[in-house]
């Protein structure tokens, strides 16, 4: 538990943990946002055949917050001091602190875990409050299991972050690519057309916990390909996998090199 305090309290105090909390508190409901405006008119007149997903595409697209936390809760620690304060690296001193490599992971897991799922509840209060505001009566139906879904979507997006971050020492790649590929263009997306394959990537899969419809236009696709429980298992299968060979090559790891 006092790890676990400690990965707690080391997020908190790092600067762009706040920008993390911006982006993801508010980027579901800005994409919602100006999705519902987009929709408005098809919607009331009831020829709208994209009315189950508004709302929730902003949950789909802006996941960026807890990508930033899951790269920043590991990167933070591969940053190399300063010359007057030894110029060291916080990897060292969280490892002469926390002696098992393994428990310093759970740790570190569980804290990007419980911010995660407590960002993904902020967020779905300013998105179902942005689509209520601006389509009222008309605003699709906000179901506690495609909710919850939405929560599991969040998790294990940061959870991959976090695993792939370990990966490399350096946040930048990770970065780039996973806010690339979950706000600019998709990679499941790409690759749909080639093969079936794509259909289980962890963003495509893990999507459909709570996304059911086909939006080829806005560059995702929702399909029903997979349930939302089998979706889930695909993206929470990607996190295993991702976790244990991150765990064996940081066992492995000299964290001086």
């Amino acid at each position: 538990m006092r790890a676990f305090n400690a990965e707690l309290s080391k997020l908190f105090s790092l600067p762009g943990i706040w920008l993390a909390f911006l982006i993801g508190a508010f980027a579901p409901a800005l994409i919602a946002s100006l999705d519902s405006i987009a929709q408005k008119e098809e919607i009331i007149a009831g020829v709208s055949t994209r009315l189950s997903e508004v709302g929730y595409i902003g949950l789909a697209l802006g996941v960026q917050g807890v990508i930033i936390l899951g790269v920043l809760a590991v990167s933070s620690e591969y940053l190399t001091e300063s010359s007057e304060s030894g110029g060291g690296q916080q990897i060292t001193t969280s490892l002469t602190v926390i002696s098992s490599r393994f428990h310093f992971l759970l740790a570190k897991a569980g804290a990007v875990t419980v911010i995660s799922i407590l960002l993904c509840i902020v967020a779905i209060m300013t998105t179902v409050s942005a689509t209520y505001l601006i389509l009222g009566e008309y605003a699709p139906a906000f179901e506690w299991s495609r909710l919850i879904g939405a929560v599991c979507y969040w998790t294990f997006t940061a959870h991959l972050a976090l695993g792939i971050t370990f990966l490399t020492k350096n946040g930048i790649l990770p970065l780039a690519v996973l806010i690339i590929n979950s706000s600019v263009v998709s990679f499941s997306v790409l690759l749909y057309r080639v093969t079936k394959l794509a259909f289980y990537l962890p963003d495509r899969a893990g999507a459909e916990m709570f996304m059911f419809t086909d939006n080829t236009s806005t560059g995702t696709l929702f399909d029903g390909f997979h349930t939302p429980f089998t979706g889930g298992l695909v993206m929470f299968a990607w996190v295993l996998v991702v976790f244990i060979v991150a765990a064996v090559v940081f066992h492995r790891r000299d964290v001086a090199a």
